[in-house]
């Protein structure tokens, strides 16, 4: 069983978003939806968290504030990210 296995519909097309708006050069199958984002993991950087944040903004109108004190909790992984904004996306 690959890891894209255990990603759902929306992660996989958060994945995919994450991929082409950072230019990175991993199959969305090789990442498990509960791996970091940060450092270890995809190995994301606070820069990299701001092009998401952006993209992510764009493509589900969901904002995502650089200083909320929540970041390291919706940031550290791909499930965790893609639950917040199914949370908080416009209908």
């Amino acid at each position: 069983m690959s890891k894209a296995d255990s990603q759902t519909l929306a992660e996989k097309s958060l994945l995919d978003l994450i991929i082409r708006t950072l230019n990175l050069e991993i199959q969305s199958d090789a990442v498990d939806p509960k791996d970091a984002l940060y450092d270890e993991g995809l190995g994301l950087d606070s820069i990299d968290m701001l092009e998401i944040a952006l993209a992510v903004s764009q493509t589900y109108g969901v904002k995502l504030n650089a200083d909320d004190e929540n970041n390291l909790k919706i940031f550290s992984s791909l499930r965790s990210l893609s639950s917040f904004i199914e949370q908080h996306r416009s209908k």
